[in-house]
């Protein structure tokens, strides 16, 4: 695909295209359903994510409160309190470009201070909007994740990206934020069941037409 420089925090940019890059996931939580239990030690957390950066990962993703199904909430104070020294470690002992996986603005944008360089926000700036804010004070890359959860689905599968994203574009338009910092995520397995999936894998293509770069966690 063309090849597209993404603009983040802190003056970094990634070139995206015409090959894909990789993010690596770390969970500092108990309950992820990938990894949950593994990385709560900040410093286990920390390894991990510098073991996967050696390995060739691009972007490491830190993430403070699990987002699997009828996960238990965290409050700010506790998602933070697992983020923060992951990010803050990472950004000393490595020129890693990092990302922090939150909806909630206050943790972003301790977050951005701490070190990362990217807001990565599964609810697609819907649940809290001042998090669109943050990331154009900060400038900070954006990745606009798509999630079928709390809300009424439209039944074509494309459609409903559309109708949801287009939401979260305007949003971040209104907040100020270039679009040479945004990505988009179609969100597999957040309120998609298995065909929906698969239909949305089939159909990928077709997200191209929003103009930005894709990101795919599957």
């Amino acid at each position: 695909f063309a090849p597209f420089e993404w603009r983040l925090a802190h003056g970094r940019s990634l070139r995206l295209g015409p090959a894909g890059l990789l993010m690596a996931i770390v969970n500092a939580t108990p309950d992820s359903f990938s990894d949950g239990g593994l990385y709560v030690d900040p410093q286990a957390a920390v390894d991990r994510a510098l073991r996967c950066f050696e390995a060739g990962a691009a972007i490491l993703d830190i993430g403070g409160e699990s987002t699997r199904p009828d996960a238990a909430p965290v409050s700010a104070s506790e998602e933070q309190d697992r983020v923060l020294p992951v990010i803050e470690a990472l950004a000393k002992a490595s020129d890693a470009v990092i990302s922090v996986d939150t909806y909630r603005a206050g943790t972003a944008r301790l977050a951005v201070a701490a070190g990362a360089h990217i807001v990565n926000d599964v609810h697609g700036l819907q649940r809290e909007p001042d998090i669109a804010e943050v990331a154009a004070s900060t400038g900070a890359g954006l990745c606009i994740m798509h999630t079928g959860r709390d809300r009424e689905k439209l039944v074509d599968v494309i459609d409903d990206q559309r109708l949801f994203l287009d939401r979260s574009l305007a949003i971040a338009d209104e907040a100020g934020i270039q679009r040479d910092r945004i990505t988009l995520d179609p969100g597999f397995g957040f309120a998609k069941g298995t065909d929906e999936n698969t239909e949305l894998m089939v159909r990928f293509a077709e997200l191209s037409s929003f103009g930005f770069p894709l990101l795919a966690g599957t």
